[in-house]
């Protein structure tokens, strides 16, 4: 399964990643690299639930596709990027984290998992 050397990648490769997650249409974890906390995949799982909020207003709103939602809490910052048949990938990031480097890593990651799932 290339899951686990993607995600692994990913997160040696972003300045200031924490972790990264590959996440199912249900917000269940498929596969985690760099920080394994519990709260971490709860982060995970209510992405999930930000995403699919987005997606209704996208729908509703007869707007383009998602690629990414990039959220900056006190403590950190999260970037979600979904991925084909409801999975998606969520990387969590230190505040002093190149988001930049993140947003256009994740996009090589996502399109590696896309393949791949």
């Amino acid at each position: 399964m290339p899951y686990q050397k993607l995600l692994d990648a990913l997160v040696r490769s972003v300045d200031g990643a924490q972790g990264a997650l590959l996440l199912d249409a249900n917000g269940e974890l498929v596969v985690e690299s760099g920080l394994r906390h519990e709260r971490l995949r709860l982060i995970g799982a209510y992405q999930g639930i930000a995403l699919t909020r987005a997606r209704d207003v996208k729908d509703r709103y007869e707007m383009g596709e998602i690629r990414y939602i990039a959220c900056r809490y006190s403590d950190g910052q999260v970037l979600l990027r979904p991925l084909r048949d409801g999975y998606y990938l969520v990387v969590a990031l230190a505040l002093g984290a190149n988001v930049g480097q993140a947003i256009h890593r994740s996009a090589d990651t996502g399109e590696r998992l896309n393949a791949a799932l």
